[in-house]
């Protein structure tokens, strides 16, 4: 797989991109550059083990944010991510999306890997952890069959079975809606081999 990476970039790269600045309109790359996870395959397998994305976005109401289980597709050639997801026929969620003429942006976030690290000092303990966080625009899925697969996806994803069939009363029974991701990134903050292990006591 070609992820548009040079295999010697890596011996060049900063670790850090302090001169990075906010742009209107623009997107800043990632201030820690040896943190950041630019292999599609790898941002997938990390995606693979994730249950629960945040999504954020804003409505009527102002800012607000929820935890959602998911399914996902995920194009290993060029990280096309796709995530479906499922709910009661009214709501909030539903109503911000309806009200921005099915094409709602939002932004989401999920996690793994979190493990505290611990410091000799308060300042010097940390958090482990691998995420992957995006961009994107949410819809209500419309076409029965596309629907169909969304649940399929959700539930191959979430529970691990790939091969349920739902009946259209089912699937008429929920809304299906997805977010179509614009950006994604992936960090990894490892926790490291030899860890501090002394507590303060």
């Amino acid at each position: 797989m070609d992820d548009g990476s040079n295999p010697t970039d890596s011996l060049h790269a900063p670790k850090r991109r302090d001169d990075e600045r906010t742009i209107a309109g623009e997107h800043r790359r990632m201030r820690r550059a040896d943190r950041e996870i630019i292999d599609f395959a790898r941002i997938g397998e990390i995606i693979s083990r994730c249950d629960i994305v945040d999504v954020a976005y804003a409505d009527a109401e102002g800012l607000t944010m929820v935890p959602l289980n998911f399914g996902y597709d995920y194009d290993l050639a060029s990280g096309a991510l796709t995530l479906w997801i499922h709910s009661a026929s009214h709501g909030r969620k539903l109503d911000a999306i309806r009200a921005a003429n099915n094409r709602l942006p939002v932004s989401f976030a999920m996690r793994t890997d979190c493990e505290v690290i611990e410091g000799r000092t308060a300042c010097n303990w940390g958090e482990a952890f691998t995420s992957v966080i995006g961009n994107g625009i949410a819809s209500i899925v419309n076409g029965l069959e596309e629907r169909r697969r969304g649940l399929q996806l959700l539930m191959a994803h979430q529970a691990h079975m790939p091969h349920v069939e739902f009946t259209d009363a089912q699937i008429n029974a929920v809304t299906v809606w997805k977010i179509e991701a614009t950006r994604l990134t992936s960090k990894v903050h490892a926790k490291p081999n030899h860890a501090h292990t002394q507590r303060f006591t």
